[in-house]
């Protein structure tokens, strides 16, 4: 069996969101659960004045491009190729280059995935998006899609949210 490695697919500006949501379903879709292991929007936290209030938010470190963990056959290659939104895999002439150990590394996304500092049943914050500040509790980890669905309390009822790794830590 083939190792898989992380692979970088270039997108339409502002659809990097979109596309890792679109491969997520494909991999649901067509059962390539063990081919295509990971899709990745990295995301760093910065620090961002706006009407003299300084506020944390995430933003993208490249734009226009998405990180696939994934290993490179012919139909992974069709799958990812004609998905909705992306415009080619980076490499000579849409040839994917794997990107080698030091760049997965620099760009911290493998050791994301091992820090993972809360657990099933455990009370978490979000820290970023819509439904910032809330609290709730986590019912179920996805390490795939690198989510968490949270139980939050919004208007007064107790709602399932999707939140990625990212935007949530323990209390």
């Amino acid at each position: 069996m083939e190792e898989p490695k992380w692979y970088v697919i270039h997108t339409y500006s502002g659809y990097e969101n979109k596309v890792k949501a679109n491969i997520e379903k494909i991999v649901e879709n067509r059962q390539l659960h063990d081919s295509i292991l990971e899709v990745v929007v990295p995301l760093q936290d910065t620090e961002e004045v706006k009407n003299g209030k300084r506020k944390n938010v995430m933003k993208k470190v490249f734009p226009g491009y998405v990180l696939l963990k994934m290993i490179m056959n012919d139909e992974t290659w069709y799958v990812v190729r004609n998905t909705r939104g992306v415009t080619s895999f980076v490499g000579p002439a849409s040839k994917p280059i794997a990107l080698t150990e030091d760049e997965v590394k620099s760009l911290g996304v493998e050791s994301k995935m091992q820090n993972l500092d809360f657990d099933l049943g455990d009370s978490v914050k979000v820290t970023s998006g819509p439904f910032f500040e809330s609290i709730g509790v986590v019912k179920e980890i996805n390490m795939n899609k690198r989510t968490a669905i949270v139980i939050l309390s919004v208007f007064g009822r107790e709602t399932p949210v999707e939140l990625d790794f990212a935007q949530i830590m323990r209390i």
